[in-house]
């Protein structure tokens, strides 16, 4: 017989381990080949993985388990006859990320180790703590059965244990309310945005100015073309495409915003690369629209739809989230009237767009209600210095209040290509 090792792929460079974020299938199920088995977490992204082969699988990792890249995950005995009626389900995602293969005589002792293993993988389950995370529970003092177990078949693991807490004391709730609480582990994702925004606080001099805009204008030229753009286009008018180039005007204007540290060095790059935050499933993710300065309202848009789509489907990758100039964030879509950002390293600014709220506002010593909306600055002050800041900032004000003069040449209608 002759087995095949899956080892988890490389989901890209710089990244050396991946979390087992779900099995696609139980341990004994005949696979085939490129059916995804397992969706694996990385620090940037959710990536399937593919069967390499057909065959009956044996996993060797289980859920939750931070795994690194090269290392078996599975096995699959090639030689396994498919069983008679079942039907696997087909690949979804022919492009997903190829593992390693070494193809191995199996002998009979291997068999043997197997069935071992099954043995003793059935001991663990339906609750009972394996040795390691028995240990941590007598030094808690934790009994067993107050731990619930997220290993194969309620099996309680190391994680578990770790995670357990000794049950509160004190008096109860006077209402006969509940009081039980749920610990769960975050994910590679998760984890790995807040280290990274803990050490953007620790590790640069952040500061963060604010103004407000004017969203009349670009609420009547969304208005009057709308529906003629998305005919014509197969797009959405919104309003991230004015903030995009209003951006990539003001960073051409004011160059050390679109600026890096790397030591004692400070890196100006010639192009905009501008990240564009997209709340998913996994988390807030941040996909880069390249050189954007030189794209079209309509360009805009439609590189947005198509990466937004990508980061809530899972199918966004590791090369569409890497680099990034600058970034903008709209805390708006979910309410919020003010914030402060934070930047995405190694940038060293991000813009805050926010809710739109009716205003009345002081316009040629008249009272008038406009539609406005503030915005925030958010930068490193090792290299932009505040008067940077705020002609940065007002750059974009300007742009926004008038789009027409500033964005788009004095002709709307040219502008958006219609």
């Amino acid at each position: 017989m002759s087995i095949l090792e899956m080892k988890v792929p490389s989901p890209g460079e710089s990244i050396t381990e991946v979390e087992i974020a779900s099995w696609l299938v139980k341990d004994g199920d005949y696979v085939e080949k490129d059916q995804p088995i397992a969706e694996v977490d990385s620090d940037k992204a959710t990536l399937e993985l593919p069967a390499e082969q057909s065959g009956v699988i044996t996993l060797k990792a289980e859920e939750g388990e931070v795994v690194q890249v090269g290392q078996v995950v599975c096995l699959i005995d090639m030689d396994a006859a498919k069983p008679a009626g079942e039907a696997a389900p087909k690949a979804e995602n022919a492009e997903a990320p190829q593992a390693e293969q070494k193809v191995v005589e199996k002998p009979a002792i291997v068999q043997e180790a197997q069935k071992e293993e099954k043995t003793t993988a059935t001991s663990y389950a339906t609750g009972t703590p394996s040795p390691a995370a028995k240990k941590i529970l007598d030094e808690k003092g934790i009994p067993a059965a107050q731990v619930s177990g997220t290993g194969k078949d309620g099996r309680i693991t190391k994680d578990d244990a770790q995670t357990a807490q000794v049950a509160a004391m004190g008096t109860p709730s006077s209402t006969g309310g509940s009081r039980g609480s749920n610990t769960t582990k975050l994910s590679v994702l998760r984890r790995k945005i807040a280290a990274r925004l803990v050490s953007v606080k620790n590790e640069t001099a952040m500061l963060t100015t604010f103004n407000e805009v004017d969203m009349s204008e670009i609420f009547r030229i969304r208005k009057q073309y709308k529906e003629e753009f998305a005919a014509k286009h197969g797009v959405g008018l919104g309003f991230m495409s004015f903030f995009t180039k209003a951006v990539t005007r003001a960073l051409q204007m004011y160059p050390d915003v679109n600026a890096s540290i790397d030591g004692d060095y400070k890196i100006n790059y010639d192009f905009c690369d501008i990240s564009i935050a997209v709340s998913g499933p996994k988390g807030l993710m941040v996909p880069v629209l390249r050189n954007a300065e030189n794209m079209t309202f309509r360009g805009v848009e439609a590189n947005i739809k198509d990466l937004a789509d990508k980061v809530r489907t899972g199918k966004i990758t590791v090369d569409e989230m890497t680099g990034g100039t600058f970034t903008v964030t709209n805390g708006g879509t979910f309410g919020s009237m003010m914030s402060t950002p934070i930047i995405n390293p190694p940038q060293s600014a991000i813009l805050g767009m926010h809710n739109i709220l009716q205003r009345p506002m002081a316009v040629d010593g008249q009272v008038v209600i406009r539609p406005m909306m503030y915005v925030a600055l958010s930068y490193d002050h090792r290299i932009i210095d505040g008067k940077e800041s705020v002609g940065f900032l007002v750059a974009v004000k300007e742009a926004i209040d008038n789009p027409v003069e500033f964005l788009m040449n004095g002709d709307e209608r040219k502008a958006l290509e219609l």
